[in-house]
């Protein structure tokens, strides 16, 4: 699986980076068709309380997966986006075994 972390109006830290990795990487054991995931991380302007904005896009073999959440923190935004594809991929797997 491929990963680019793009962040918007400002850089992100090493940190921030590692954490969004280890979290899209648990995304590899619901499925094994992923081949592509893009994350875009934005400071929203302006400045309020919940001001971070996560984008996540998966490219899986025979279909795509996105979210887009808003949180307090870029932590909280991933979690929140990593938790709706993992309902997306399980959704698109329960199609196919029908």
């Amino acid at each position: 699986m491929e990963l680019t972390i793009q962040s918007v109006n400002f850089d992100a830290t090493d940190q921030l980076k590692a954490f969004v990795e280890k979290k899209i990487k648990k995304l590899e054991r619901f499925s094994d068709d992923i081949i592509l995931a893009e994350v875009i991380l934005k400071v929203v302007k302006p400045v309020s309380a919940k001001n971070k904005d996560a984008a996540l896009k998966l490219k899986l073999r025979h279909s795509e997966a996105f979210a887009n959440k808003t949180a307090d923190t870029f932590e909280g935004a991933i979690d929140l986006c990593v938790i709706a594809i993992e309902k997306q991929i399980l959704k698109t797997k329960e199609k196919k075994e029908r």
